[in-house]
């Protein structure tokens, strides 16, 4: 009898959960929104104290401490992340695009892309591959070893006209690091073309 009544609610009680799980993950974004929003705002701040009243580790750390203190038990105010959210803001603050793309993702993400990427335009293309992806840091931090970034910048470049005139993927092969490819060390200029455009040896 209750697998029966199990069965005959099953449908409704599933339309329930997808209820609660949209609800949750409005609040999970809301949630992750409004914290790196405030680590924002702390590392404007303390990017301004150390400038104008010379902040330094000890200040930091006290910092940390009060918040502790007043806030006990509370995460994410350790001297080294408070740190972090200086950071975060002296990164991004010269671009309001990217600074707004952050808090599309969660702290963890952004600190992996803030050590890992080296121009705003990297930034930005793992800051929205992994809000589209909805990628754990995990799995994040996987594809950026995996050089997702520089395939499909290379990949884009591919597919410019220049690339069929002579010397093109030469010049390519010049001007790009492309050792991930697993090219053999003799190899034709349509091997490197094939292997760009299929990600050979790596995984996309």
């Amino acid at each position: 009898m209750p697998s029966e009544l199990a069965q005959k609610w099953n449908k409704e009680f599933t339309e329930l959960l997808e209820i609660y799980e949209k609800a949750k993950a409005k609040a999970d974004y809301a949630v992750n929104h409004v914290v790196v929003d405030m680590y924002w705002e702390i590392g404007k701040y303390l990017s301004e104290k150390v400038k104008t009243a010379g902040w330094g580790k000890s200040v930091v750390e006290d910092f940390s401490l009060f918040m502790q203190k007043h806030h006990a038990g509370v995460n994410g105010f350790s001297a080294q992340n408070i740190w972090r959210m200086k950071r975060l803001y002296e990164t991004y603050c010269h671009n309001q695009k990217l600074s707004a793309l952050l808090r599309e993702i969660t702290w963890t993400n952004n600190l992996t892309i803030m050590v890992k990427a080296k121009t705003d335009e990297e930034r930005e293309f793992y800051l929205n591959f992994a809000r589209q992806n909805k990628y754990s840091s995990r799995e994040l931090d996987r594809q950026i070893n995996a050089l997702v970034f520089e395939r499909d910048t290379i990949k884009d470049l591919v597919n410019k006209p220049f690339i069929g005139r002579a010397g093109g993927l030469k010049a390519l092969r010049d001007n790009y690091s492309l050792e991930f490819i697993d090219l053999p060390k003799k190899y034709k200029e349509h091997d490197l073309q094939k292997a760009i455009v299929f990600g050979r040896g790596k995984l996309l």
